[in-house]
């Protein structure tokens, strides 16, 4: 081999070496999400991607599917699992039949505001983590929806008010409560909740100020109490694989930009409730806190159901309440 053909060599394989190098450092990425692009967790959701983008310097680029534009939301925890999606988003308690310890933030009045939200948070984060990563999935960041209230076409003021009221039941937490405040459970969907009430099919429901608003609640009833029942949370994960496989620099990046998601979307949903709450308030609903006799008698419906879930989450589920009570 000649002096130049060497040279030719060494300069075509330094090439390739650079052409298969160059990937490995960068990645495209595909995010399933529930929801519109109107909804905050979504906007949350597209300031992380605009973030990670910034900080990685165009390294890591996350292309958002909202709506269940891509991968239906029951579909998107394995679809990421699975590598279909490298990174998805989902509600938390809808994966209750997997394992209990991932329903525990939709257990009713186990955690009845912000706080006590982020203290169970604290408390059952790890194990969260743990289930996911035994699963091939890496937990970002979790952000709650604004938590549920008592709705009413009437004064409640105990919880002898409910008794055989039909109360909107949609799970079996909300059918349990109905059955405890001796209500008649009565299983309504969201869109059929104005036509629910104007009928006399239902006469009560437990939903966010939020889906109040949606609904157009002042149609159809008079009152919400802010109970803050229980405060749901979405869940952001990525494959594992495809994390690793990025080098430490944009790993690192993604971490610092879902530690910011979780806190912006802790705000942003803290600033959804008030802002609904508000505009039921506008419209003519009486917007109110429990009285402390109801308030004292949902604690009590609480504590069976904390009970019950407790039976079915076994040691791991005590051991966050534990937690969650120090």
């Amino acid at each position: 081999m000649t002096v130049h053909t060497r040279w030719l060599s060494a300069i075509v394989g330094a090439a390739g070496l650079s052409l298969a190098a160059g990937p490995a450092f960068a990645a495209s990425w595909d995010m399933p999400t529930p929801y519109p692009d109107g909804n905050f967790h979504t906007q949350n959701i597209y300031q992380f991607v605009e973030d990670v983008a910034e900080a990685t310097g165009g390294e890591v680029e996350i292309t958002v599917h909202p709506a269940g534009s891509l991968i239906r939301h029951p579909e998107i925890k394995n679809a990421v699992r699975g590598g279909q999606a490298q990174i998805g988003e989902f509600l938390l308690s809808s994966l209750g039949n997997e394992n209990p310890l991932f329903e525990v933030d939709a257990v009713p009045f186990l955690a009845t505001s912000y706080d006590d939200a982020r203290s169970l948070w604290d408390a059952s984060r790890e194990s969260i983590e743990d289930i996911l990563g035994q699963q091939n999935l890496m937990l970002l960041y979790a952000v709650p929806w604004p938590p549920q209230g008592l709705y009413a076409d009437q004064e409640i003021n105990t919880v002898d008010d409910l008794a055989g009221l039909r109360f909107r039941a949609y799970n079996p937490a909300t059918e349990r409560i109905a059955q405890l405040a001796g209500a008649v459970p009565t299983q309504i969907e969201v869109p059929d909740i104005p036509q629910g009430f104007a009928t006399g099919r239902v006469d009560a429901m437990i939903t966010s100020a939020s889906t109040g608003v949606e609904s157009q609640a002042w149609d159809y009833l008079s009152h919400f109490y802010d109970t803050q029942a229980w405060l749901p949370k979405n869940a952001i994960v990525v494959n594992r694989d495809a994390f690793e496989a990025l080098d430490e620099d944009a790993q690192n990046a993604i971490l610092e930009a879902a530690a910011a998601a979780e806190e912006r979307g802790w705000e942003a949903s803290m600033a959804e409730h008030d802002k609904q709450s508000a505009t039921l308030a506008e419209n003519g609903v009486t917007v109110a806190e429990p009285s402390d006799d109801l308030a004292a008698s949902m604690r009590a419906i609480g504590e069976t159901l904390t009970d019950e879930w407790v039976e079915r989450a076994g040691a791991e589920g005590e051991a966050i309440l534990e937690r969650f009570s120090n």
